[in-house]
C-alpha cells in the first residue's frame, strides 16, 4: 500500500529512451516487455489488479529468477495504452476520454482486472464511462467507432463496436431538433427555456435554425467502408428513409472517388468533399471496391440520386474496369431516370481500345433499352387514344417524348463521326417508339448531319436511312429544307413535298371552315344587335376587326399556294425529264413506288386549292356588302 500510495503521483513516472520508470523510493522488482518498450515496475501494484499479471509473476518467481520479465505481446493498444493501465494500478488518476477507452476496456478485459482484484478496477471504470458517457453522444460514440478499427476482434468480442453503431443509427434516426443534437454538440449557441438564442445570459429573441437530415453524412464519411456498411445495414434496418440513405451514400462516394469530385466542378460540396484533405487518394483497387459496395448500397429506386451522379459513377467504373455486373446496375439506375439526363451526361468517351467510336454508343443504346423496358412494365409504352390526330389518356407519355428529344439530340451530336457505321446508328433511332416524336424534326437533323459526314453512302442505305422518319410528321420549315436538300435520295425528296402540299390543301380548308363559321355566328350577332342600339357600334366594329384578319391570312395563303405552283411545275418537269432519258418504265415505278399519279393529282390539287382561294375571296367581299348594307339601314332606323 505504501508503494501505491508514493506512485500515486503521476510525475513518478518518466520516460528514458524506449524504458518507462517508476520512481516511487523502491527499487524495481519487475520488467513488462510490450513491444519495444520496457516498463521497470513493481510486482504488488500489478499483481493486485489484474488476474493475469498475478498469475505471470507468480509462475516467474517460481523459476527462481531474481529479475523477474514478463512479456505481453498482444495486449490491445500496445505500449501507450499499457501505460495507462500501469499507472491505473499505481493508483494514477486517469482522464478516461473516447479516444482511449475502447483500448483501455480492451486491455481490462486482456488482463483480466475485474472487481475480484479490487474494487472500482479498471473494467468497471470503462463500461461505465462507455454507457453513461460515449454512447450517449454522437461525436464521442464516432470516435469510439473509429479507435475500434484499430483493435477490432477484442472490440467485436465486447460488442463495443456493435453498441457504437446501434448508438449512431439511433441518433441519426432521429429528429435532431427534438433533443437538441447535433446542434449542442457543435459547439452551437445556447438557448433559454423558451427556445430564443442566448448570448451572455441574455435572450436575443432570435431562434435557433434547425438542423437537415444530412447533418451526419459528413461524420459518417469518415469511418473506414466496412464500419461504413455497417452503419448503413443498422439504419436500413430501423427504417431510415431511402432518401436520406442515398443521401449519405452519395456524400460518401463523392469523398473517395476523386474522378466524382471533378466532375462535380469546384462547387463549395464538391470542395469540402474532395479527397485532398485525405492525404493521398485512394487506390484503384479501393476504389473498385467502393464502387462494387455502393452499387450493393444504393436502393434500386428511381429519383433517389441525381442522374448525374450516377453518370459519374456509371463513367468511374469504366474507366477503372470495374465488375461488369456494377456497371450494368449503373446503367439500369440510369435507364430508370433517363428523362432527367442532359445530352451532356450521354456524351460518354469511350474508354475501351477495342472500340472505334468517339462516343459509347452502345452504352446509351443498353440504357434506353432499360428505359423503355421500365415504361413498358408500367404501362407507359402503349401511345393511347388518338383523337384529331393527337395522342391522349397516357399520362407517362412525357418522359418518352424527353427521352425521344433527347436522344435525337445525341444522335445529332454522334452523327459527325465516321467511324459510327449506319447499323449502330439506325438501331439507336429506330429503338425511340414512333409515338414518342410528335415531329421528326430532330431526327431528320440527325440524319442529315450523318449523310453530310458519310458522303460515301451508297443510294440504298440512303433510303433505307431516311426511312427511319415519317414525312408527314416534319414540320413545314424542316419540309421547305428538305425539298431542297441535294443529300437526300429523290424518293424521299417527292414523298416531302406530297406530304407539304396535303398539310397546305388541309390548312386551307380548315381556314374556309372557320370562315363559314364566322359568316354564321355574326349573321347571328347582327340580328341580335338590331334590336339593341348600345351594342350596335361594338358589334360592328368586331366585325370589321374580324373581316380585316381574315383578308390577312388569305392574302398570305395566296402566295404560299403560288409558290407551291412553281415548284409543283418544275417538279413536274423534273419528273418528265427523267421519264425521257430513263424510258416509260421508269415513270411506272415511281408512280407505283408512291401509290399515286403524281402528275394528275399534284396539278388538280393546286388547281382545286386556287379555285377555293377565289371562293374565298369572293366571300369576304360578299361579307363585307352584308355588313354594310346592316349598317345603313340600322342608321336609317334611328
Amino acid at each position: 500500500m505504501a508503494c501505491m500510495k508514493l506512485g500515486s503521483k503521476s510525475d513518478a513516472f518518466h520516460r528514458q529512451g524506449q524504458a518507462w520508470f517508476c520512481t516511487t523510493g523502491l527499487p524495481s522488482d519487475v520488467v513488462v516487455e510490450v513491444g519495444e518498450m520496457s516498463f521497470h515496475l513493481h510486482k504488488f501494484p500489478l499483481l493486485s489488479r489484474s488476474g493475469v499479471m498475478e498469475r505471470l509473476i507468480s509462475e516467474a518467481s517460481e523459476d527462481g529468477d531474481e529479475a523477474c520479465n514478463i512479456n505481453l505481446p498482444d495486449i490491445p493498444g500496445g505500449a501507450k495504452t499499457f501505460e495507462l493501465v500501469a499507472k491505473f494500478c499505481y493508483g494514477v488518476k486517469l482522464e478516461l476520454t473516447a479516444s482511449n477507452v475502447v483500448y483501455l476496456r480492451c486491455a481490462a478485459e486482456h488482463l483480466e482486472m475485474t472487481e475480484e482484484y479490487g474494487e472500482g478496477n479498471l473494467i468497471t471504470h470503462t463500461e461505465s464511462f462507455l454507457n453513461h458517457v460515449v454512447l450517449r453522444n454522437w461525436k464521442d460514440s464516432l470516435k469510439a467507432l473509429q479507435t475500434c478499427d484499430d483493435i477490432l476482434p477484442y472490440a467485436e468480442e465486447l460488442n463495443i463496436t456493435k453498441r457504437c453503431i446501434e448508438s449512431l443509427a439511433t441518433k441519426a434516426s432521429t429528429d435532431p431538433n427534438l433533443f437538441g443534437w447535433p446542434v449542442k454538440e457543435h459547439g452551437g449557441p445556447m438557448q433559454s427555456p423558451g427556445g430564443s438564442v442566448l448570448w451572455n445570459g441574455i435572450s436575443t429573441g432570435a431562434r435557433p435554425k434547425k438542423s437537415s437530415s444530412d447533418w451526419w453524412y459528413e461524420d459518417a464519411s469518415t469511418l473506414n467502408l466496412p464500419l461504413y456498411q455497417r452503419l448503413i445495414s443498422v439504419m436500413e434496418s430501423r427504417g431510415i428513409k431511402k432518401e436520406i440513405i442515398a443521401g449519405s451514400i452519395t456524400s460518401y462516394a463523392k469523398k473517395y472517388l476523386p474522378g466524382l469530385s471533378r466532375r462535380q466542378g469546384t462547387s463549395e460540396s464538391s470542395t469540402r468533399l474532395a479527397p485532398a484533405s485525405l492525404g493521398s487518394p485512394p487506390s484503384e483497387e479501393d476504389q473498385k471496391l467502393l464502387l462494387e459496395e455502393v452499387d450493393r448500397l444504393l436502393p434500386l429506386q428511381k429519383g433517389l440520386v441525381p442522374t448525374k451522379f450516377l453518370f459519374g459513377l456509371l463513367r468511374t467504373a469504366m474507366i477503372l474496369q470495374a465488375n461488369p455486373s456494377c456497371i450494368s446496375n449503373f446503367e439500369k439506375r440510369i435507364g430508370m431516370q433517363l428523362d432527367q439526363a442532359t445530352l451532356e451526361d450521354l456524351l460518354m468517351p469511350t474508354f475501351s481500345y477495342s472500340m472505334e467510336t468517339l462516343y459509347n454508343v452502345d452504352c446509351v443504346q443498353r440504357i434506353l433499352d432499360h428505359f423503355l423496358a421500365v415504361e413498358q412494365i408500367a404501362g407507359g409504352a402503349s401511345p393511347g387514344l388518338i383523337e384529331d390526330g393527337q395522342l391522349i389518356g397516357s399520362p407517362s407519355l412525357t418522359p418518352v417524348t424527353m427521352v425521344a428529344k433527347l436522344i435525337d439530340g445525341y444522335l445529332a451530336e454522334v452523327a459527325p463521326d465516321v467511324n459510327l457505321k449506319l447499323p449502330k446508328f439506325q438501331a439507336l433511332a429506330a429503338a425511340v417508339p414512333e409515338y414518342a416524336r410528335h415531329l421528326d424534326d430532330g431526327l431528320y437533323r440527325a440524319i442529315d448531319i450523318y449523310l453530310k459526314s458519310h458522303p460515301w453512302l451508297a443510294e440504298a442505305d440512303r433510303e433505307q436511312l431516311c426511312r427511319l422518319m415519317d414525312c408527314q410528321k416534319l414540320s413545314l420549315e424542316a419540309c421547305t429544307h428538305a425539298a431542297q436538300n441535294e443529300r437526300l435520295p429523290l424518293r424521299i425528296v417527292v414523298q416531302v413535298l406530297f406530304f407539304e402540299q396535303l398539310q397546305l390543301r388541309s390548312s386551307i380548308a380548315g381556314c374556309f371552315l372557320v370562315s363559314d363559321n364566322l359568316d354564321g355566328s355574326r349573321q347571328i350577332r347582327n340580328g341580335f344587335s338590331g334590336f339593341s342600339g348600345s351594342n350596335e357600334g361594338g358589334g360592328w366594329a368586331t366585325t370589321v376587326r374580324e373581316n380585316q384578319v381574315l383578308k390577312v391570312g388569305m392574302d398570305s395563303m395566296r402566295m404560299r399556294v403560288s409558290e407551291l405552283e412553281k415548284e409543283c411545275s418544275n417538279m413536274r418537269q423534273e419528273i418528265e425529264k427523267l421519264g425521257k432519258v430513263k424510258g416509260s418504265s421508269t415513270w411506272g415505278n415511281v408512280s407505283k413506288k408512291f401509290g399515286f399519279k403524281i402528275k394528275s393529282q399534284m396539278c388538280s390539287a393546286q388547281e382545286g386549292s386556287v379555285s377555293k382561294q377565289l371562293d374565298g375571296n369572293v366571300k369576304v367581299e360578299k361579307l363585307k356588302e352584308r355588313h354594310g348594307k346592316h349598317k345603313k339601314a340600322s342608321i336609317k332606323d334611328e
